[in-house]
């Protein structure tokens, strides 16, 4: 395990003193900061492809390795790595979420099943019906099913704790859902990535969808935000074939009112998003890891190497003991293989 300046992430300066200037959040900001420092855990595997993370209720971190096929399992200090080889080749596991049942499930995206693996190591797979159907993005609802999202097939999945999956048909064609996360509503809130469009679709299979006010904006990662919204990022696109229509961190109410904040720096494109344990939106960013404020004031932080970019983002949740170890923004490293966190305090 090694501490780094904001290296893992390739936050600001690596090396030196840290001054006011390049901490992420002051004491002003808010009552949660940081001091700046991440912690790095480096994989055993090279090429593992750390994708994304999800903590378990004891606070036990879980996390996909697509390019290594297997599911990874650490305790919060760093200790204790265990992986698990998933039963099929080239399954790619994507996107892992905490489910009703105390499990973790995932999604297997070149596999086209969904797993769920117990907290000893155990994985069971499920076949999705519709072939090639590309699962990617995973949720918990409030139904206690875990709802996922079909890219190629343009379809909302759902799975219970037993393994039944029923789809649904989203109204727009080869709309592309990206990402999927529970509403504060009780709905599961989706992003259609080649539509630019947000849906929502409620318990009973029921879809509405929210049209983006910019074409071919690309909207990805989604997230409920502490402020009783949807936030999400929106990746990709042009106006004029060198301006990016996305670039942007946009915020949808639960009446499917949108609001849209640029992203001052043009390089690269926002990929993931979760609200961190100061309560506001983190985002990253190719070579940048963002913070959104509830008002949508952003503010930017370069990181040293593009590569070192997050691949997964996830905070300690509300099921998880009250202890500092759930004071941390975890991101999934592919370009590092390496899994990181940043404390707050």
């Amino acid at each position: 395990m090694t501490r780094k300046w904001l290296c893992a992430l390739g936050i600001l300066v690596c090396g030196g003193t840290i001054t006011a200037q390049q901490r992420w959040l002051s004491q002003a900001d808010k009552n949660l900061s940081t001091d700046g420092v991440v912690t790095s855990l480096p994989l055993p595997n090279p090429r593992s492809g750390p994708t994304t993370i999800a903590l378990a209720q004891d606070g036990t971190l879980w996390f996909t390795e697509s390019a290594g096929n297997r599911i990874g399992r650490m305790s919060p200090d760093g200790t204790g790595l265990k992986e698990f080889p998933l039963p099929n080749p080239d399954s790619s596991p994507r996107i892992i979420a905490l489910g009703a049942d105390g499990n973790m499930w995932f999604s297997e995206h070149t596999g086209n099943r969904m797993g769920r693996i117990t907290p000893d190591g155990t994985i069971t797979e499920f076949t999705i019906p519709t072939p090639n159907s590309m699962p990617r993005a995973i949720a918990l609802g409030a139904d206690g099913n875990i709802w996922f999202g079909e890219f190629a097939a343009g379809k909302i999945g759902r799975i219970t704790p037993a393994g039944a999956i029923t789809e649904f048909l989203i109204p727009t064609p080869e709309s592309g859902p990206r990402a999927l996360a529970a509403g504060p509503d009780g709905n599961i809130w989706f992003s259609e990535f080649n539509a630019s469009k947000i849906g929502r679709i409620t318990p009973s299979g029921a879809i509405t969808e929210f049209v983006l006010p910019r074409a071919n904006s690309g909207p990805g990662d989604i997230t409920a935000g502490a402020d009783g919204h949807m936030w999400f990022v929106e990746l990709a696109g042009r106006m004029d074939g060198r301006t990016p229509d996305g670039n942007r961190v946009g915020r949808i109410t639960m009446k499917g009112e949108i609001t849209e904040f640029p992203i001052p720096s043009q390089t690269g494109s926002p990929i993931n998003i979760a609200v961190g344990p100061d309560r506001n939106i983190w985002f990253t960013k190719g070579g940048i890891v963002g913070r959104v404020t509830p008002d949508g004031m952003i503010r930017e932080f370069p990181l040293s190497s593009p590569m070192a970019g997050g691949t997964g983002l996830t905070a300690g949740s509300d099921r998880q003991p009250a202890t500092r170890l759930s004071n941390r923004l975890w991101v999934a490293q592919s370009g590092e293989n390496s899994i990181a966190f940043l404390s707050f305090k």
